[in-house]
C-alpha cells in the first residue's frame, strides 16, 4: 500500500506511512468524499443546535426575573428549559463524534501505531457501536411513535404538551450518531484498504485533491 509521488496512478492504496497528507481534523483518519458530505450535513446539524444554548440561556434568565423580580413562577417556562437543553445536548453528540471530541480514556490506544489504531477503530465501529445504535434507533423510533398516538403531555399541571417531541428528538439523536459512525468506518476503511478512496483535505481556499 504506497502513494506514489510521481503523479495519479490507478489501483494504488494509501501506505499508513503517507497518511500525514490525509489527515482529517482531529481525527488521524483519511477523508473520504462520503464522509466528508456526511460530515458537513452532520457540523451544520450540530453547529444549527448549539445556538439551542443560547435560547435557554434567556428562556431561564426570564424564569428567573418572573419568579423572583414579579413573584410569578412558571412551570411551562421551567420545562421548556429542559426541553430545549435535552435537544441541544442530544443533536450536539453526532457532532462530537465528527470531530473526535467526544471523551475517551486513551492510555493504550495513543501509543499504538496508526494502521493498529484503525483496526481497532474498525473492530470496534462494526462490532460496537453500529450494533448498539441499530438497536437503540429501532426501540426509540416506535417509542416517539407511541407518544404521539396517545397525545402525551406532561403530568405537571401548565406543563407543555407534544412530549412526543422530544421523544422524537432523541430517536433522531441516535441516528445522527450511526451516520456519523458510518462516516468514521468510511475514513477507517480508507486507511485499511484504500476504499472508498481517500482524498487530500486542503486547508485555506485551496481545493481537496485526490490522494491517488
Amino acid at each position: 500500500m504506497t502513494v506514489s509521488d510521481q503523479g495519479p496512478q490507478p489501483n494504488r492504496r494509501v501506505s499508513v506511512s503517507g497518511a500525514d497528507e490525509l489527515i482529517h481534523h482531529h481525527t488521524e483518519l483519511p477523508t473520504t468524499r462520503i464522509s466528508q458530505w456526511l460530515d458537513s450535513v452532520l457540523t451544520a446539524i450540530g453547529k444549527t443546535a448549539s445556538w439551542l444554548w443560547l435560547v435557554v440561556t434567556g428562556v431561564i434568565i426570564w424564569a428567573v426575573v418572573g419568579r423572583y423580580v414579579f413573584g410569578q413562577g412558571s412551570v411551562l417556562l421551567e420545562e421548556v428549559q429542559w426541553h430545549l437543553a435535552g435537544a441541544g445536548w442530544l443533536l450536539g453528540l453526532a457532532y462530537t463524534l465528527v470531530v473526535d471530541d467526544h471523551v475517551r480514556v486513551d492510555v493504550i490506544h495513543e501509543r499504538l501505531s496508526l494502521r493498529t489504531q484503525g483496526w481497532i477503530e474498525f473492530f470496534g465501529l462494526l462490532i460496537l457501536l453500529l450494533p448498539f445504535l441499530g438497536l437503540a434507533v429501532y426501540e426509540m423510533v416506535p417509542y416517539a411513535i407511541r407518544s404521539w398516538e396517545l397525545g402525551e403531555t406532561s403530568q405537571a399541571p401548565a406543563g407543555l404538551s407534544n412530549r412526543w417531541v422530544l421523544k422524537a428528538i432523541l430517536a433522531l439523536s441516535f441516528a445522527l450518531i450511526m451516520i456519523a459512525a458510518l462516516s468514521r468506518l468510511f475514513k477507517v476503511t480508507a486507511l485499511l484498504f484504500g476504499f472508498p478512496r481517500p482524498i487530500r483535505v486542503e486547508s485555506g481556499n485551496d481545493k481537496k485533491e485526490d490522494a491517488n
